[in-house]
């Protein structure tokens, strides 16, 4: 909770920011359908807007899509705003079903900065059985560093979700967790890395769901998991 209480509407000096945060997590929606990791209306990206002028995370904010709502209706418009207890601030509509896990989440893990639920096909089918996805591609070590762990069985709701997210991404170098019977929940340190994180999950889930087909998949050596990361993470691409 707030140090002043709850958050009531969004103050002046965040107006710009959850704007554009709207824009941006509206736009992102699109990636979901677009990559194939949402049916229907299923699935949500969320951004966080950090309010410097608060203690903590006290006074941070997050956006998210309604519950319910057409991938082909979500616009900018559209977007709800909530606290980090998950309470609404900003729009006339129900936040998502999955509000109150993102919201835990930004309040417990201060660094991340986006989130991101789908129930995308391989990765949901990983988490139907309870199995981490083993680091047997170079790309799960770029992205993810190791295995893609599971996280606890949790009803949708409350924070209960949120719970098992930061307690089996604390401490891991993962951007994804499998919650075992529901799906995968990827963060970044902004919403298009959350995204990243989800398309590279599903497509690592589904590569190695296929090559357990073949046989038994061929570990990486830690040393070699290590290197990749580092490299990945520190020298590839632009800087």
């Amino acid at each position: 909770m707030p140090i002043n209480g709850p958050i009531t509407e969004v103050p002046a000096h965040l107006r710009a920011a959850v704007d554009a945060a709207k824009e941006k997590v509206a736009a992102l929606h699109a990636e979901l359908p677009r990559w194939e990791l949402v049916v229907w209306t299923a699935g949500n990206v969320s951004e966080r807007v950090a309010d410097d002028q608060a203690p903590g995370t006290d006074g941070d904010l997050l956006v998210i899509k309604p519950s319910g709502l057409s991938y082909d209706d979500i616009t900018a418009d559209a977007m709800v705003v909530c606290d980090l207890d998950g309470n609404l601030v900003e729009g006339d509509r129900a936040p998502s079903s999955d509000t109150a896990a993102h919201a835990y989440v930004y309040a417990h893990m201060p660094e991340v900065g986006g989130v991101v639920h789908t129930h995308s096909t391989y990765a949901t089918a990983w988490a139907a059985r309870g199995e981490e996805i083993p680091c047997v591609l170079t790309m799960m070590a770029d992205e993810f560093g190791g295995p893609v762990p599971v996280g606890p069985f949790a009803i949708i709701g409350d924070d209960s979700i949120g719970r098992g997210i930061v307690e089996t991404l604390q401490g891991s170098r993962s951007k994804a967790v499998l919650m075992q019977n529901h799906g995968p929940f990827t963060i970044g340190s902004d919403a298009k890395a959350a995204v990243k994180a989800a398309v590279l999950c599903e497509e690592v889930a589904r590569a190695v769901h296929v090559s357990r087909q073949l046989g038994e998949p061929l570990p990486i050596a830690q040393e070699h998991v290590d290197s990749l990361y580092d490299r990945y993470q520190n020298v590839y691409g632009q800087r």
